[in-house]
């Protein structure tokens, strides 16, 4: 019996009895979608970044049939102009997720709560991202394999980061042992800039950083970001990889559909499927013939995975969930997280401003005639420097950074939907509210190497109750000793002649919480980074991956999830220690990775 139609009420088989042909009508004309009706070789949970790398890959394979399961719908143009990046977090693109409150970080955040946006569209994150495009370092994939992650070195995972990547950038194309220009994935510097950008570049090469291709030699330095765009417009996981592999008749896409539950037999201990709920709320199964795979992020494969069984005993067994696996799921949860309110004022409007509509109806069209023009600056971000800290506090290797020190040229209160996309409260958006008006920008001196871990729990049993989300930063010293050292050197930046021929300081309005602090004292900014904590979305290594060995290892180094056959993770989830950047690219880079893994170990099988 192949498949099923099940709801509270009932569950039948679709073959045995005529009356299964009238449902199975009726769950066509309601889902629109027949796919749901078809047994597959691989079901693919989460159409996100890795999800949508991983489905096109398999489906290359014309003997092999794929259904991806996605609980979004499709991205629109409007998603993809690049200055509204935080303007997708207030839609129903974004799951919503919300941090629990704690005591240590995102205090001035409403309910004390930081938001963690997450795709629930086809493309996933990938259409809410600010666009940056980074590797890491070479250092953070030797980590792995010196983990135990054996196969995960840098040397072993560069082809992979290079077989997708789409370099449009001339001079950095040329360099054939870091890039590829024939990749799916496309990659440039956006096509405008700003002046308050150029003269963050030449600020840190005052200070005697070196211009870098951080995704190359050495990450060490500054540069203009490297985004996932094309032609002015956002380029996300949907666009590269899922438009044209839609087309292949072996790959069905089932959209606006949550994934509730794993099929497992509890006696072989093999995944043999999924449950799923259509946007109409009729529940149904989807069977996998060989393997399913979690590509559903950092929260929601997690969740998956203990909905299913495969969790904590103690607490899954508190909920009334029929524990098939005892495993560390939802630990080791990290993300890169900075300070969100390190404000600057110029006397010249050398950035970004909302509040000059004539300017802003020119800057529409010019983005609609030539793609060009601030709307083509990715959320308002432009540059960077990865930085090596000198102090006590550090504990980097040669040549990893410490820090990110992110520039954008202009601030979270000059446009309100902005600030409310992060989640400040209404207090705090009143000390900062004249901003809105002024010639300003910010830095996000964003810590790298974090060691406070959180984690993801189960709220309940229902699989569409939000799950518990610890994000615990801040919880060990170090992690602000980091970014304090990272406002200092930012404080440097802005302190040199490339910025003060514009005039610019910092913006001296203390944090209310904080004003019992020295304004610009290391105490002042111990408090201001607890209360205007900002987090980069960068939330990874909830299903660790690990060798046999290592007891807090959800997947081993073929990602298959231990004690359990015929499952993977593949995506955020997996990453043992967080790498040095942005996080889309090593994920797209794991999804490559998985993707031979799966065909080495089918294509060897099916010859047999």
């Amino acid at each position: 019996m192949l498949f099923h139609i099940s709801s509270k009420y009932f569950q039948i088989s679709l073959w045995p009895r005529k009356s299964a042909y009238v449902f199975m009508l009726i769950a066509f004309i309601l889902s629109g979608c027949a796919a749901q009706f078809v047994e597959y070789d691989f079901v693919i949970v989460g159409g996100g970044a890795a999800g949508s790398l991983l489905a096109s890959r398999l489906s290359e394979v014309s003997e092999w049939s794929v259904l991806l399961i996605e609980a979004g719908g499709e991205e629109n143009v409007l998603q993809d102009i690049p200055l509204f990046a935080a303007f997708s977090q207030l839609t129903s693109i974004n799951w919503g997720y919300e941090t629990e409150p704690s005591s240590t970080a995102c205090l001035g955040l409403v309910g004390g709560q930081c938001k963690w946006p997450r795709g629930k569209v086809l493309g996933g994150s990938s259409v809410l991202n600010y666009m940056v495009s980074t590797r890491g370092n070479r250092k953070d994939y030797d980590g792995w394999e010196e983990e135990g992650c054996e196969g995960w070195g840098y040397d072993d995972v560069l082809p992979y980061f290079l077989r997708f990547e789409g370099m449009l950038i001339p001079r950095l194309a040329e360099d054939t042992v870091y890039h590829n220009a024939s990749g799916q994935l496309a990659i440039t510097y956006p096509p405008y800039r700003t002046e308050a950008a150029r003269s963050f570049t030449e600020a840190a090469k005052e200070l005697g950083f070196n211009k870098t291709d951080y995704n190359a030699g050495n990450q060490i330095g500054y540069s203009f970001h490297q985004c996932t765009m094309k032609d002015g417009l956002r380029f996300s996981g949907n666009r590269a990889f899922l438009k044209f592999a839609r087309t292949r008749p072996n790959l069905h896409v089932l959209k606006k559909s949550l994934v509730t539950k794993i099929l497992i037999d509890s006696n072989s201990r093999t995944a043999s499927g999924v449950q799923y709920k259509l946007f109409n709320g009729l529940t149904l199964k989807a069977f996998a013939r060989k393997e399913v795979i979690l590509s559903a992020g950092a929260i929601n494969s997690p969740q998956l995975l203990m909905l299913s069984g495969i969790g904590p005993r103690e607490e899954l067994q508190s909920l009334g969930i029929n524990v098939l696996q005892d495993a560390k799921v939802g630990f080791n949860l990290q993300d890169h997280i900075s300070f969100g309110t390190l404000y600057f004022t110029v006397n010249s409007s050398i950035g970004i401003r909302f509040d000059n509509v004539l300017e802003n109806l020119f800057n529409a069209a010019e983005y609609l005639l030539s793609r060009t023009g601030p709307f083509a600056v990715a959320g308002g971000t432009e540059a960077l420097v990865f930085q090596e800290l000198n102090t006590s506090s550090s504990n980097s290797t040669d040549g990893v950074p410490d820090i990110e020190i992110l520039f954008a040229s202009s601030t979270l209160p000059s446009l309100k939907p902005v600030w409310d996309a992060w989640g400040g409260n209404s207090d705090i958006y009143a000390a900062y509210e004249p901003l809105a008006h002024k010639d300003s920008f910010m830095i996000f001196p964003m810590i790298m190497h974090p060691r406070s871990r959180g984690r993801v729990a189960l709220r309940s049993a229902d699989p569409t109750d939000k799950p518990l989300l610890y994000h615990n930063y801040l919880t060990d010293p170090y992690d602000a000793d980091i970014i304090i050292s990272g406002i200092h050197s930012s404080l440097q930046l802005v302190n040199t002649s490339a910025f003060q021929k514009y005039a610019a300081e910092l913006y001296p309005v203390p944090l209310p919480p904080c004003e019992e602090y020295e304004f610009a004292s290391d105490k002042y900014w111990n408090c201001s980074i607890r209360y205007t904590t900002f987090t980069f979305y960068h939330q990874c290594g909830t299903c660790k991956m690990g060798n046999d060995s290592d007891q807090d290892a959800v997947v081993d180094t073929h990602l298959k999830v231990r004690g359990i056959n015929n499952l993977r993770v593949v995506d955020a989830s997996i990453i043992p220690l967080i790498p040095s950047g942005h996080l889309t690219t090593p994920v797209y880079m794991i999804a490559e990775k998985a993707a031979d893994l799966i065909k080495n170990r089918w294509s060897s099988s099916d010859k047999v």
